[in-house]
């Protein structure tokens, strides 16, 4: 794609300051708007080429709403939000090209090196989406294609499920009266992988998690499935039905058959990389 000008909506924060040195990376120019910055909203959307919202995500729909009136067909709209259905279908109101986009990183990755984005054109040539997809691969980044509707339902699983459990661990944990530190001296390197995980997610933003739980409608779903599993598991252990744990833990080691060789030799590098820090 030819270098042209993006706007990004959002620019000033963390995620929008990643995707401007990417654009210029790839030789674009980048113009921005902010809560601080003099040129608004409505000024990125008239003047850009390609107009990215990268704001937090209960402020995507509407900020979206604010500027899809201004663009014309000539122009590319895209997000960065970490749910899809509903930007996308705010997105579509305008006469643009329509990509979304959700990259699965934070904003302190070092580069797009070795990251993924996931893409969900909704309305766009195959040269517009070429060309942008382009950009992200020649900086390394891998991409997944989607529709909206599965990307939701995936993240579901791999947000939604993910983050309740590690803060449902973290509550478990403070409700034994446990101390952190102390559990510390007695751990493994894989309880310290855990405990690692759990410490970074309550290090960052309540907001951005609470978003992505609260606001993905396919979460509730997930969630009652993960219940009712963690009920069938606890029955098994209180049971003290030897028999009855096996099948469980086999019909699970089944399901993931594909990915047990994979998943052992990646965490015994993690492993490994604890033990000789």
């Amino acid at each position: 794609m030819t270098a042209m000008l993006a706007g990004i909506i959002g620019g000033t924060g963390q995620m929008g300051r990643f995707f401007a040195g990417v654009f210029e990376a790839a030789g674009w120019e980048v113009i921005v708007s902010g809560t601080k910055t003099s040129l608004t909203n409505p000024d990125v959307a008239e003047m850009a080429d390609l107009v990215m919202v990268s704001v937090p995500i209960r402020a995507t729909v509407g900020v979206i709403r604010e500027v899809a009136p201004l663009l014309t067909e000539e122009q590319v709209f895209c997000d960065l939000t970490s749910l899809k259905v509903e930007p996308v279908r705010a997105m579509l109101s305008s006469r643009a090209e329509v990509i979304g986009f959700h990259p699965m990183f934070g904003p302190g990755a070092a580069s797009l090196r070795g990251q993924t984005i996931v893409a969900t054109p909704a309305r766009c040539g195959p040269e517009t989406l070429e060309g942008l997809l382009s950009i992200f691969r020649d900086q390394g980044a891998a991409i997944t294609l989607s529709t909206p509707e599965e990307h939701d339902l995936m993240m579901a699983v791999i947000q939604g499920l993910t983050h309740f459990g590690t803060l449902a661990k973290a509550e478990a944990i403070r409700r034994t009266g446990a101390d952190v530190g102390e559990t510390l001296l007695f751990t493994s390197p894989v309880y310290r992988i855990e405990m690692g995980l759990v410490g970074r997610l309550l290090a960052q933003d309540a907001g951005l998690y609470g978003d992505m739980l609260q606001m993905n409608p396919a979460v509730p779903e997930v969630l009652a499935a993960f219940e009712t599993a963690v009920r069938t598991l606890r029955e098994i252990v209180e049971s003290g039905d030897d028999e009855r744990f096996r099948a469980f833990f086999t019909g699970n080691a089944d399901h993931y058959a594909s990915y047990l060789g994979a998943a052992t030799e990646e965490t015994d590098d993690l492993i490994n990389h604890v033990v000789n820090r």
